[in-house]
């Protein structure tokens, strides 16, 4: 109830009058055609730091957030329902099968100015441009956690990858894609594939020049030369990242007006909520994504208030998220690598509580498999773990440990960031472990970039993660139970299959729905192999997430979606309505 109420506070606050200090956002606006405007600095703070803004090797929201205002692809994703858009390729052609992508590209794109170029003037985008960053894609080196795109799916992909490894590179590259002209690129696939579209909108298949590679190396994290509508301006680490418009951006709106048209982007990464709360009440933050539970109530009354006529110049967006919230096993370690433990664990865990009070109705609890509430999926026939005390005993009976007795001590390891409600979960799901098995559970509390090196190189046991779409398919989801991204041994780094999950039933089923052209039946095979993980307790998930912000009453063109996908191209300022 409490959501429904949120979105009908939203929709009326669009008239609420404003307050607070946006001096800095009012400067220099200018109206256009269409009664757009132009101008302003749109400010947003996250309470994580970023590792890399380098394509290869983002694996964070936070980073993709500020890397994808610089750099673009071949397509996007539509900002309101993440459908695909054509970004600089202007068309593109699918053969019958579905084996065969052909993208043409639009002529005229150039790279931003950067000292990488001779003159530091930047020079146009080539399909010779994006058959290198494919390239690259499939190159096996610490900083690339991208391959598993490529992998199976491009043909060659796999033998261009063994061949560097050998250091002994094939000629001309990944085969599978090729250089039809200046302006056309062609990709292969080693078997049908209906959703490869998806997989070119991930942020791995954005360009980017060989220069800036050669000039800047591995300080590719920080140094940014792409296309996109905004250029990096400044970066000061665990501060600010700040972008600046880029003037000679390529695209217009349809009333002609070049885009984009805010001036800049300013990302600070303040890690306290609260002190973030209060910058966005003064008007020095023109939006905040996520609010720590304890404040949610107060926002809300703060909204009702505005709704009888207050002064509270702010939108509250809710949308359910296309992100799961779970717990992982080491499958190659004791004692999860026994089914009946796992299987315990998952009974023991009341999901609904845990949304209902620990989460005050955020989200919606996870009874079913690893894929989320998605459009054409039929998730709720997925069958989970309801909660059972009872069951949970006598799986932890059947796996040989009665009562919990015998069970070694395990280290629950979380990460700090979260609003504060990783550590209230942890706390609750100890609590729930300990009263319905009769087990020890130590919560260990570490920064998100430690965690995850952990949970990729096997030091992590069980742990606490999320993952959000990086596309808009249920294959981005079971992909990271997918054996085949399993490596041979523990000591293997692991970034998507890191619970090192294997059944050879999954596997056959998601191999076949990666194959099948028709959409209701590719979904009804991944349906099938989200049950197959289900029966094999292969997480723990907790709940399907919702994406909650809240955003300045003057911000425009700026809607909310289920992957909190950001492309602020179109976003504007208008203050006439204050």
């Amino acid at each position: 109830m409490k959501r429904i109420i949120y979105l009908s506070i939203a929709i009326s606050l669009l008239l609420s009058s404003c307050g607070g200090d946006q001096n800095n956002n009012t400067k220099d606006v200018q109206t256009a055609k269409g009664d757009v405007k132009y101008g302003g600095v749109f400010k947003m703070n996250d309470s994580e730091d970023f590792k890399t803004l380098y394509p290869l090797s983002v694996t964070l929201a936070l980073e993709q957030r500020i890397a994808s205002q610089m750099y673009e692809g071949l397509v996007k994703l539509d900002q309101k329902d993440l459908s695909i858009l054509p970004s600089l390729a202007k068309t593109w052609d699918v053969n019958e099968d579905a084996t065969s992508y052909t993208f043409h590209l639009r002529k005229g794109i150039y790279f931003h100015d950067n000292a990488c170029f001779d003159g530091g003037k930047g020079r146009e985008v080539t399909a010779k441009d994006f058959k290198y960053c494919f390239d690259r894609i499939c190159v096996g080196d610490a900083s690339n956690k991208m391959y598993w795109l490529f992998e199976d799916r491009v043909k060659g992909a796999k033998e261009y990858h063994q061949s560097i490894i050998d250091n002994t590179p094939l000629e001309g590259g990944v085969p599978g894609v090729k250089i039809i002209d200046d302006y056309t690129l062609q990709i292969d696939l080693n078997y049908s594939f209906a959703g490869f579209l998806n997989i070119v909108s991930h942020f791995a298949c954005v360009v980017y020049p060989q220069e800036a590679v050669d000039m800047y190396k591995s300080d590719m994290r920080i140094n940014c030369v792409g296309s996109g509508p905004f250029r990096l301006k400044k970066i000061k680490e665990s501060e600010t990242v700040i972008l600046d418009r880029n003037p000679s951006y390529w695209d217009k709106d349809e009333f002609g007006n070049q885009l984009p048209y805010l001036d800049g982007l300013k990302f600070s990464f303040n890690k306290e909520k609260k002190a973030e709360l209060l910058e966005f009440k003064k008007g020095n933050l023109d939006m905040i994504f996520r609010l720590p539970l304890e404040m949610i109530d107060d926002v809300v009354g703060e909204l009702e208030d505005a709704k009888k006529g207050g002064n509270r110049p702010y939108i509250m967006q809710v949308e359910p998220a296309l992100s799961v919230y779970y717990l992982g096993f080491q499958h190659q370690l004791e004692p999860f690598n026994n089914v009946d433990v796992r299987k315990a664990f998952n009974y023991a865990i009341d999901r609904e509580a845990i949304v209902n009070y620990t989460l005050q109705g955020e989200g919606r609890p996870a009874l079913h498999g690893i894929v989320p509430p998605f459009k054409g999926y039929d998730y709720e026939s997925v069958k989970g773990y309801e909660f059972s005390a009872q069951k949970a005993k006598e799986h932890m009976a059947k796996a040989g440990f009665p009562n919990g007795k015998g069970f070694p001590e395990i280290t629950f390891q979380i990460n700090s960031g979260g609003g504060g409600r990783n550590v209230q979960i942890a706390e609750v799901v100890q609590k729930m472990l300990s009263e319905n098995l009769g087990i020890t559970v130590k919560i260990q509390q570490m920064q998100l970039a430690q965690q995850q090196m952990n949970i990729e190189s096997g030091k992590a046991i069980f742990w606490k993660s999320a993952w959000g779409a990086d596309y808009p398919d249920p294959e981005n989801f079971l992909n990271l139970l997918s054996g085949e991204n399993v490596p041979e041994d523990l000591t293997t780094s692991a970034y998507i299959n890191s619970m090192r999950y294997k059944n050879e039933k999954f596997d056959a089923l998601f191999s076949k729905a990666l194959r099948e052209i028709d959409d209701a039946k590719r979904y009804e095979l991944y349906r099938q192999a989200d049950q197959q993980a289900s029966e094999d307790a292969a997480i723990m998930p907790i709940f399907y997430d919702e994406n909650t912000r809240l955003i300045q009453v003057y911000v425009k063109n700026f809607p909310s979606n289920a992957m909190e996908h950001r492309d602020m191209t179109r976003v504007y300022f208008d203050h006439e309505e204050l």
